[in-house]
């Protein structure tokens, strides 16, 4: 496979995301353009590899056909201070945010976005996972006065979603259960959510995230791992050429950097992107 390596690339975070306060990035030239290798430093040795798969196959495939000219994304909103979080659901321009949760703060910070940005956004939640089955019941009863569209990852497992949703009225997706296609497989099998988030990246490419997909039986969204603009095409990608969902995809992250490898980076205006092909020029200030 012929392609080359740029120098690593260090870019800030505005405010960290999970302890996270910046990425550090590998761009690879091939033929079909450029891919990005940026695992989260959380991830498995199994995932690290899978998105340097993802990164080899963006440099060096087309991205697939896409069905829309338009994504309609969504923006994240980390923990932060419900100040903060409300001021960056506002700034997205964003019809659809996701508000991380999991943690004291939590309702408060939904509390304020919702507030904020009044009755006609939706809110999603992401919990990460972060808590059992008896706590993500009490936790979603209490959040779910804030009209919340869906709740991503609130207890860690497939088989745990799977009891969860069965007792709760907020649906549930998968996203940190979900890091294979035999998983995406599993999921359908204990029809575990109603809707499954995929991250190129994680799970080894457009392709794969695809196969996922349909596995998986239910509506797919599209997800980035906080990749800089030339990674985010790739989420793009992968948006533009799922089916139709009623769910806007995760490809608004490109708000939370301080700084980008291009001067035309793929920041959401109106709440939607134009797929395309981001080639890296230089670190924006």
């Amino acid at each position: 496979m012929s392609v080359s390596t740029r120098a690593d690339v260090v870019v800030r975070l505005r405010v960290p995301v999970g302890g996270v306060e910046e990425r550090r990035v590998r761009l690879l030239e091939g033929p079909a353009g450029w891919g990005e290798w940026s695992p989260l430093p959380s991830w498995s040795e199994a995932e690290v590899a899978a998105a340097q798969e993802a990164a080899e196959e963006a440099a060096s495939r087309d991205f697939p056909a896409a069905r829309r000219a338009l994504v309609t994304v969504n923006a994240m909103v980390p923990r932060v201070a419900p100040e903060l979080a409300a001021r960056l659901a506002v700034e997205s321009g964003c019809g659809t945010v996701k508000v991380k949760v999991g943690d004291a703060a939590g309702e408060e910070r939904v509390a304020a976005v919702r507030a904020m940005v009044g009755p006609n956004v939706r809110i999603r939640l992401d919990a990460n996972g972060a808590w059992d089955p008896d706590t993500a019941i009490v936790e979603l009863r209490r959040l779910s006065v804030h009209d919340v569209e869906l709740v991503e990852d609130p207890v860690a497992t497939l088989e745990e979603l799977a009891w969860l949703r069965r007792r709760t009225g907020v649906p549930v997706a998968a996203e940190m259960s979900v890091r294979t296609v035999a998983d995406a497989r599993r999921l359908r099998e204990l029809d575990a959510a109603a809707a499954v988030v995929l991250k190129p990246q994680r799970i080894g490419g457009i392709r794969a995230a695809l196969a996922a997909a349909t596995e998986a039986a239910v509506p797919a969204i599209a997800s980035s791992a906080l990749e800089t603009s030339v990674g985010l095409a790739a989420v793009l990608a992968l948006a533009a050429a799922l089916p139709d969902s009623p769910f806007a995809h995760g490809c608004g992250t490109a708000l939370l950097l301080a700084s980008d490898v291009t001067r035309d980076p793929l920041v959401p205006v109106g709440g939607v992107l134009r797929p395309r092909r981001v080639v890296p020029d230089a670190l924006a200030p």
